[in-house]
């Protein structure tokens, strides 16, 4: 354990409204760390910079990207001071290429790096690798109902709609699904623009089998853990997505596009990949859940043995090897 209390300053670009995974991360953080005895305060990357306190012994920023401007004013302004910048899926596969002098900039600067896959240093400069540090996020035991609605097969999508997460797919691969199939697709998650909405609108419109929910409380999310048969993620880009932490400690199967954000939790043999974009091998999948009961076994087993790895109390001991590493 640490015996030194620090006073950290933990920035993260999303406002504390937000149902976003910066912002749950940023909360589970703190708690984390406060529970380990430091004091934490949690600002916005757009709020004043110059709020960043001298008395502050450390900074974590999530999002080396969207947080540059505080990461390089505390490094400017206390040089010795430790800096931690927590990698995300958007700054792993898209920032480092559309927006690299920032991006870059923000992972020299750090003193470590953290980063919630296993893979996500293969997107980095090789100098930055030795100082990564991966820490997995927790998800709470979820028990599972033994008995779930036989009228249906239920598919969870669960993610905001926007670009990177390639949020309609399931939906896709649900219209020409055979007639005897039960599968239906539950959507949770918060259109980011009006255009998403309206796509939304229309494919319920069209699509029997596809639903909706728009944004909810996280509880309403652990009730669908508990009862839905399977959970797609359809990315295109992820840096550890929580969702799949969710499911492995509820032991709720999972299918996901084959990127490294899912392969650096899930492992490289994990037996229910489909190709990012590919609405007929989603689809062949599926059936094949649905159908095939052996895989879908499987799959479950293959979700609860790496249940391990997104417990609390690794968490918490990984953040605190971290912080120790600077005392």
């Amino acid at each position: 354990m640490i015996f030194t209390r620090m006073k950290i300053i933990l920035i993260t670009p999303a406002l504390p409204n937000s149902r976003t995974g910066n912002r749950v991360t940023a909360t589970r953080w703190k708690t984390i760390l406060t529970e380990l005895g430091h004091k934490v305060t949690v600002k916005a990357s757009c709020d004043d910079i110059t709020q960043i306190s001298k008395k502050n012994d450390v900074m974590i920023a999530l999002h080396a990207w969207r947080s540059a401007d505080s990461i390089n004013y505390f490094k400017k302004q206390f040089p010795q001071k430790p800096l931690i910048v927590a990698l995300t899926g958007t700054d792993l596969y898209k920032f480092i290429n559309t927006h690299p002098k920032p991006t870059l900039r923000s992972i020299k600067q750090a003193d470590a790096l953290i980063t919630l896959h296993d893979l996500a240093y293969l997107a980095i400069p090789k100098s930055a690798h030795k100082k990564v540090h991966v820490i997995y996020q927790s998800a709470e035991f979820i028990k599972r109902k033994a008995k779930r609605n036989k009228r249906y097969f239920d598919i969870c999508v669960i993610g905001h709609l926007r670009e990177e997460k390639d949020p309609m797919r399931t939906a896709y691969a649900a219209r020409k699904l055979p007639d005897d199939s039960r599968i239906r697709v539950l959507h949770f998650g918060k259109a980011h623009t009006s255009v998403w909405s309206e796509r939304v609108e229309k494919e319920m419109q069209a699509n029997v089998r596809y639903k909706w929910h728009g944004e909810v409380p996280h509880w309403k999310i652990n009730q669908l853990y508990a009862n839905a048969n399977l959970m797609v993620l359809s990315s295109r880009m992820e840096g550890g997505a929580n969702v799949i932490s969710e499911c492995c400690a509820a032991g709720l199967p999972v299918v996901a596009s084959k990127i490294d954000g899912s392969i650096g939790l899930l492992g490289k043999t994990y037996p229910g990949y489909y190709p990012y974009g590919d609405t007929k091998s989603l689809r062949e999948l599926l059936i094949k859940v649905e159908t095939d009961a052996e895989y879908l076994l499987k799959l479950t087993n293959a979700c609860l043995s790496k249940a391990g790895l997104f417990t609390y109390k690794n968490e918490i001991n990984n953040l605190n090897n971290l912080f120790n590493s600077f005392l």
